[in-house]
């Protein structure tokens, strides 16, 4: 499909040509949803903990003897029906990630290319550099496009651009081997560059996805 190339400054530098496998596929939503969920996994952080009846301080003194004192018998005062017991199957360190197949990845930032494609949110820029380096001049220009909301994907990212845009609100950038389906799904405008778009060809084009 033939698409226009714009520039930070609202003007047309001609056309470019993108591979309909990779930005006019069927969207896949719920394929999405898996790889959003297993994005997702990776980055909890996994550092939930409490104490189990090994871990709480007290005695390990039985409390009274089994039988004839009329009360419920009991082992230990660190068990969970006492105040300061430790607490039974709960949440300990661990790692919520989980393994998804490279082709089913690939799918999903196919998708999500897709359907920002369907959608008409997909820009194509000839470049994306941040000149002066200065967050103002950055800022107005995208104002001017209409930006609140942008994925800049470029192949390598621009040292002054990246600089220029941090602080401002809504704007990330990201390079091609950084493109993932929920970062894309997650801001308005996907505007990838002329370079990003032979770096996801490069990336998507390769035997099984080459995720």
């Amino acid at each position: 499909m033939q698409i226009d190339i714009k520039t930070l400054d609202n003007t047309t530098a001609g056309s470019t040509e993108l591979p309909d496998d990779l930005f006019g596929a069927a969207p896949r939503p719920d394929i999405m949803a898996r790889v959003v969920h297993w994005q997702q996994a990776k980055r909890r952080a996994g550092t939930h903990k409490v104490k189990g009846m090994g871990e709480v301080s007290g005695t390990t003194k039985k409390p009274y003897r089994q039988k004839g004192t009329g009360n419920a018998r009991q082992g230990s005062l660190r068990a969970p029906q006492f105040r300061t017991g430790g607490a039974v199957h709960g949440p300990v360190v661990r790692s919520h990630a989980y393994d998804l197949p490279k082709k089913v990845r690939r799918l999903g930032l196919i998708s999500a290319l897709s359907q920002k494609q369907r959608d008409g949110k997909l820009v194509v820029l000839d470049a994306a550099s941040g000149g002066s380096g200065k967050t103002k001049e950055l800022k107005a220009k995208l104002v001017a496009l209409g930006w609140k909301s942008v994925l800049v994907v470029d192949h390598t990212v621009d040292t002054s651009f990246l600089l220029a845009s941090r602080n401002i609100i809504g704007v990330d950038v990201l390079p091609t081997v950084g493109a993932n389906v929920y970062d894309i799904l997650a801001h308005d405008v996907l505007a990838i560059t002329t370079a990003g778009v032979e770096g996801l060809k490069a990336r998507l084009g390769a035997a099984e996805g080459g995720q």
